[in-house]
């Protein structure tokens, strides 16, 4: 069962832990404490509380400053009745001068599809510049930061490789240590935090979708992952960005969690979410992972898969984030995973069977499918005819190097 946080949950913390890497930090994260105010419905009782909701904290740090924010629809302040106000509407209302907007792939309020370009414009409801980190450019330009003193990143990540708001946030920790401005990160939960699984990215395949030699599924928050991509020197010329972060009050790894407001159009529930990291290798095949249904990452099929085998159809269509779905228009023969149980691996027999009852193997992978793998191995493994858990066993090595390089950098257990 998936632990629901978000109803009743958010107060304002007892403690919020500042973890901080300044240009001349070492690997290892220095930690320090902020006091907030004390809430006594908080007392002895074991509440997740995100970084978003611990203002005491983080208010000193923007206060006088002007502020940019790295944000999309994900991008909230929970109340205790179970509603929310956007981070930009409580800043600019606690006097917070919030001068720019910075929008990730699929846009500021979430509805772009999935690759598809966004441009810039203005907040509605603000009337904040917004600027596009998914358009002409995908990281900040120079010009895109003057006049800013500080840049909140808060953004619901869900724990995958291919997901590219660790990409943002890589591109935007660069832009911002060229230009000599401080980070702050609101952390939140890794819905699929509680597991490490894949195959290292090797650096020849190195995309928006793939940055960093890290497995599919990484196991860090954002805040952790931004302290990694500093102590690692990922960034270009090495460069160090000037990072807070704020940590999560009662967080643990152990636990899942339910995210209140989809990440993207296409993860629209738990169960999508668990299954992306395993459904997300048919991008680069001809079979439709669910864009075009109510079902998106929960179901795959394609005209091209053996109808004797697989006993599920459906037809992709048109919909919220999928304007142009893969197969449109055509029955598609496959599965429903919408009722699996929970994953806490990647599951490759999925991919495995697709590929057996294909109709023409030899145009079953495209050239974004190593993307995606971060290797070529894999498509050469499937090909050779190796199973799952021989496949399985030759990711384990790297998994150890990336679990013990990744240590260091860990803000939850």
């Amino acid at each position: 069962m998936f632990l629901h946080f978000f109803k009743n949950t958010f107060f304002i913390g007892v403690i919020a832990i500042v973890s901080c890497i300044s240009p001349s930090s070492k690997k290892s994260p220095v930690h320090a404490s902020a006091e907030a105010k004390t809430n006594t419905t908080l007392n002895n009782e074991n509440k997740l509380i995100i970084g978003a909701n611990q203002t005491e904290a983080y208010l000193p740090l923007l206060k006088g400053k002007k502020v940019g924010i790295v944000g999309n629809q994900t991008s909230v302040v929970f109340k205790g009745n179970g509603g929310y106000t956007h981070l930009v509407d409580s800043l600019v209302s606690l006097n917070i001068d919030v001068v720019k907007a910075f929008s990730p792939e699929h846009g500021f309020r979430g509805k772009a599809d999935a690759g598809e370009k966004v441009v810039d414009g203005f907040d509605a409801k603000t009337g904040i510049s917004i600027v596009s980190l998914y358009g002409s450019n995908k990281k900040p330009t120079q010009k895109q930061l003057e006049g800013l003193d500080i840049l909140v990143f808060d953004i619901q990540d869900v724990g995958v490789r291919f997901y590219t708001y660790i990409s943002t946030l890589h591109y935007v920790m660069e832009a911002a240590a060229e230009k000599g401005l401080t980070v702050l990160i609101l952390d939140r939960p890794n819905p699929n935090g509680h597991y490490i699984d894949g195959p290292i990215l090797e650096k020849e395949h190195q995309s928006f979708v793939g940055m960093h030699p890290i497995p599919i599924v990484h196991g860090m928050t954002i805040g952790e992952y931004a302290q990694m991509i500093n102590g690692e020197k990922w960034l270009q010329n090495n460069l160090i960005c000037d990072l807070m972060v704020i940590k999560m009050i009662n967080y643990s790894k152990k636990d899942h969690y339910s995210l209140p407001i989809k990440p993207s159009p296409n993860l629209p529930n738990n169960q999508s979410i668990n299954l992306y990291p395993s459904l997300c290798f048919f991008e680069g095949t001809p079979v439709n992972a669910g864009r075009g249904t109510s079902k998106q990452f929960q179901v795959f099929g394609s005209p091209t898969l053996d109808s004797n085998y697989f006993d599920y159809k459906y037809t992709p269509q048109p919909n919220d984030g999928a304007k142009h779905p893969k197969n449109q228009g055509k029955i598609c023969y496959g599965k429903d995973l919408s009722e699996e149980p929970l994953l806490s691996t990647i599951e490759l027999k999925w991919l495995l069977e697709a590929y057996e009852k294909s109709e023409n193997k030899n145009d079953f992978f495209t050239p974004f499918f190593s993307k995606l793998a971060g290797t070529k191995k894999l498509q050469q493994q499937i090909k050779q005819g190796w199973d799952s858990n021989k496949i399985k066993a030759n990711w384990k090595k790297g998994i150890e190097n990336y679990g013990k390089m990744r240590q260091p950098y860990l803000l939850y257990h």
